[in-house]
């Protein structure tokens, strides 16, 4: 049973096809990299996937089941998490705390509006756990307004795998970091069990290629190169609408 099925997804704003037919299958496990020039409809497709744009014609399916209609809210309860392309954290906030808030999304007491999350040692606990999955659980009680880009990349990070995930989606995480927080990054996500399935957009190919296993490259919203490493690279189609040679 594969992880993400996706089928002949389709989404237009007005004239403008944003997405076309797209299929995309995911085996459970697997790190997959999705591609393509600005504008080729990646973040669109990861909205899709998480339910935050409905699909003009086209399926979802999250471990053989259709999800295509259930609200984005109920997704992570169905074992998928996301990172955005922008970051968007509680800056006044200090890092544990931002983590328990993403704890607290997937929690029945979310409800009750007299919960303390300072004082519930439950969502402390598991969130130190996931900080140290990213190496920050040293620096959990710093304002987040006091931390580099690249450990706040890391500590959204931390975010979705604090929803211990089946499907992780990470949009651009390696976006703006210099060469060293690139480095940490990608220790982390290489740390990351097989047990949760990876679809990442990236950029930097350096980074990303070493990490894929499949590629997939979007252009105008279509799939036109699908495989391995090797394949989608020395395909002439990537070499024309993306890598420029």
């Amino acid at each position: 049973m594969s992880a993400l099925t996706i089928s002949g997804l389709n989404k237009s704003f007005g004239g403008l096809h944003v997405t076309r037919g797209v299929d995309l299958d995911v085996q459970p496990g697997e790190r997959r990299l999705i591609i393509g020039p600005n504008g080729a409809g990646k973040t669109t497709l990861f909205n899709l996937i998480t339910g935050e744009l409905t699909p003009d014609t086209g399926s979802v399916s999250l471990f053989g089941q259709d999800i295509t209609k259930t609200p984005s809210r109920d997704r992570p309860h169905l074992g998928m998490a996301r990172t955005y392309q922008i970051i968007t954290l509680f800056g006044k906030d200090t890092i544990i705390h931002n983590v328990r808030l993403a704890l607290l999304g997937l929690s029945p007491m979310r409800w009750n509006p007299w919960t303390n999350l300072r004082r519930d040692d439950r969502f402390t606990e598991a969130g130190h756990k996931a900080l140290a999955r990213v190496g920050l659980s040293h620096i959990a009680d710093r304002p987040l307004s006091q931390t580099s880009y690249g450990e706040r990349r890391r500590v959204e990070i931390a975010m979705a795998l604090a929803q211990e995930p089946k499907v992780l989606l990470l949009d651009e995480p390696f976006a703006g970091l210099s060469i060293d927080e690139r480095r940490d990054v990608h220790k982390c996500l290489m740390a990351i069990p097989r047990d949760v399935t990876i679809v990442m957009i990236e950029h930097n190919m350096d980074v990303a290629l070493e990490f894929a296993e499949r590629i997939t490259l979007l252009h105008f919203g279509e799939v036109i190169v699908e495989g391995n490493r090797a394949e989608v690279v020395n395909d002439p189609r990537t070499r024309e609408v993306y890598l420029g040679h």
